[in-house]
């Protein structure tokens, strides 16, 4: 909103771990080198550990940019697993096979045996990359560590790197982990940034983004942002952009103190004046009217005919009302009576079907799947990880389950890199996709378009009447589609199922922007 105002290429405040952006501060330079070093010693632990918000994943980035292509990685952002779940998670990051309806730990950990013999045969590596560290219960860290057992005569097998908050440092230290803790051969606690670093990294990003301007931080607010922030790279981040938006919103041409401050405020909840919060979000308002009305952004009114949701590429929803449905934003004891919403299901069914441009009957006793059959669209539920939600690339909902046993839903809308927008009970907010899937069951549930296939939307079926010609037809097809699924992480069935016909139907929503790529 605010880049072309201050001559900025991008947003130079994203929380996003870019390594572009990556400010190469004394304590990120030490955390590089410690992981480098223990990258390349035959086996063992990596530990980077370090508060909320320091640069443990951008570190993690820039390590994994210097490492060969030869290198496999995995990625367990989800570590609050069993020991089965972990495996399982690991092979599915690896794309190794296994029998999901009789998985057990010794099945797993052959099957992952024989996928890193076969990786170091070839001259390739593994490495095994577990964000959240602190979240694994001694069980499975033991399991982590029995997976060091995989060797040759000459080295280790898989290389593991364990990114957490300083309590893991604590859990590693128990008796009964100490033989995890002697295989740590390279740790590093990565601390906030220090106060003469701080003008240093906010000009840095400013630089990359492309700032055609002079100073936009005068250096009493980068004293002032260090006693705001600490240090924290990510809280620099959030207010920076908070403030940088303040001041465009204002016409002003630098970042002044009450700006900064009121900017500081949003960012931990407390209370600012009223009539300042008013100011300014009705000044984000008119920009955001104007910015639809300049490029020609407008609302039609639904026809019978249900439009082609090629046409909602865009899929961060807006909080405008839909013609002929009355608006899920509006406040009230009416409104909650009159749609009377069990928990947050039905509301997050009603922002993924408003994706699609179509209406979600919370009234109806009609399940989801048929209002989906009836709109043309084919409903589908399963289980996942974040990296097939990634591969099916589609507007998702997500089963939670609490601490108490309690479960919710939300609507996953968007992913740019980590940050995910989403809704909660038809609230708009974003965060941190790692964050957001610690509860997450595995459980989703997407809409998706079918195409036919000479009018029938059936994938190819199995004719007890083929010929020898039509048979080897059919196993060739079979091997290439069990080829596409390996290679999209699905399961190698060999069949056209729904998951396989979502991932190579080009018109639907997106879940990844654009812009980012896959």
């Amino acid at each position: 909103m605010y880049r072309e105002y201050f001559g900025l290429k991008e947003t130079p405040f994203s929380i996003s771990p870019d390594p572009h952006y990556f400010y190469i501060s004394e304590g990120h330079r030490e955390a590089l080198a410690h992981l480098l070093y223990g990258i390349n010693v035959d086996g063992g632990f990596v530990l980077l550990t370090g508060e909320v918000g320091t640069g443990k994943t951008t570190v993690c980035r820039c390590l994994l940019e210097q490492m060969p292509e030869n290198c496999h990685i995995a990625f367990i952002l989800n570590p609050k697993l069993s020991s089965v779940e972990l495996l399982a998670a690991i092979c599915d990051e690896f794309q190794v096979s296994y029998s999901r309806s009789s998985r057990n730990i010794k099945d797993l950990v052959d099957r992952l045996n024989h996928f890193l013999l076969k990786t170091h045969e070839r001259g390739g590596r593994a490495v095994l990359i577990i964000e959240e560290a602190q979240n694994l219960t001694v069980d499975v860290l033991e399991q982590v560590r029995l997976l060091t057992n995989l060797e040759t005569s000459q080295r280790k097998l898989l290389q593991i790197i364990m990114l957490g908050q300083p309590e893991l440092k604590q859990v590693l230290s128990r008796p009964e982990l100490r033989q995890l803790n002697q295989r740590i051969t390279a740790r590093y606690h990565l601390g906030p940034l220090a106060k003469n670093e701080i003008s240093d990294y906010v000009n840095h990003r400013l630089s990359v983004a492309g700032l055609a301007r002079g100073e936009l931080f005068p250096q009493p607010m980068i004293k002032e942002l260090f006693r705001l922030t600490g240090g924290v790279p990510r809280l620099i981040n959030i207010i920076c952009d908070r403030a940088l938006l303040g001041t465009y919103i204002q016409g002003k041409e630098k970042i002044d103190k009450r700006t900064l401050l009121h900017a500081a405020m949003e960012v931990s909840g407390k209370q600012a004046d009223k009539g300042r919060l008013k100011r300014v979000y009705l000044g984000i308002i008119g920009i955001l009217l104007l910015n639809v009305l300049v490029g020609g952004g407008m609302l039609y009114y639904r026809n019978k005919s249900t439009p082609d949701p090629k046409s909602s590429s865009n899929i961060m929803l807006s909080q405008t009302d839909r013609p002929g449905q009355e608006s899920t934003s509006t406040v009230g004891k009416t409104r909650v009576q009159e749609t009377r919403f069990i928990g947050t299901r039905d509301r997050a069914y009603e922002t993924l079907f408003n994706a699609w441009q179509i209406r979600y009957d919370v009234m109806s006793n009609t399940s989801p799947d048929k209002q989906a059959q009836a709109a043309g669209l084919h409903w589908s539920e399963g289980r996942a990880n974040l990296n097939i939600l990634r591969q099916l690339n589609k507007p998702v909902v997500l089963r939670f389950i609490e601490a108490t046993g309690k479960e919710f839903y939300i609507a996953l809308m968007r992913l740019s890199g980590d940050m995910a927008t989403y809704t909660l009970d038809g609230e708009l907010r974003t965060g941190d996709i790692g964050e957001i899937t610690q509860s997450w069951s595995g459980d989703y549930a997407l809409l998706s378009r079918l195409p036919t296939m000479g009018g029938d939307t059936a994938p190819f079926r199995n004719s007890k009447e083929d010929t020898p010609h039509t048979s080897k037809f059919a196993k060739t097809v079979t091997e290439k589609i069990r080829a596409f699924q390996l290679a999209a992480g699905l399961k190698p069935g060999g069949s056209v199922d729904p998951n396989v016909i979502i991932k190579t139907h080009a018109k639907d929503p997106v879940l990844l922007d654009p812009a980012e790529g896959g």
